[in-house]
């Protein structure tokens, strides 16, 4: 008997198709998601380090990283010359 309540005839329920759609719809809507963030990301700076004023730690050179450890204070003065001098003997 083919009626016209839920679960009965042919089309009735999800079926294939509509899972197939329903997996769809959210992976597009994922995509959209991730879309908004890397442009919001991208928009404001925080995905590099040419918007925040220079390179990172990975970006200096040793001489630099030397120099900036010293300026910080996290070495004295004759660790600096000792480090500084065994880089450029080094190269």
């Amino acid at each position: 008997m083919c009626g016209y309540g839920w679960g009965n005839g042919w089309n009735s329920g999800w079926g294939g198709g509509g899972i197939l759609m329903t997996v769809l719809m959210v992976v597009l809507l994922v995509a959209v998601i991730v879309a908004i963030i890397f442009a919001v990301r991208y928009l404001s700076g925080s995905g590099s380090s040419h918007h925040r004023g220079g390179p990172g730690l990975e970006g200096m050179r040793a001489e630099d990283r030397l120099a900036d450890r010293f300026a910080r204070g996290e070495i004295d003065e004759d660790e600096f010359r000792k480090r500084m001098t065994l880089l450029r003997e080094h190269r």
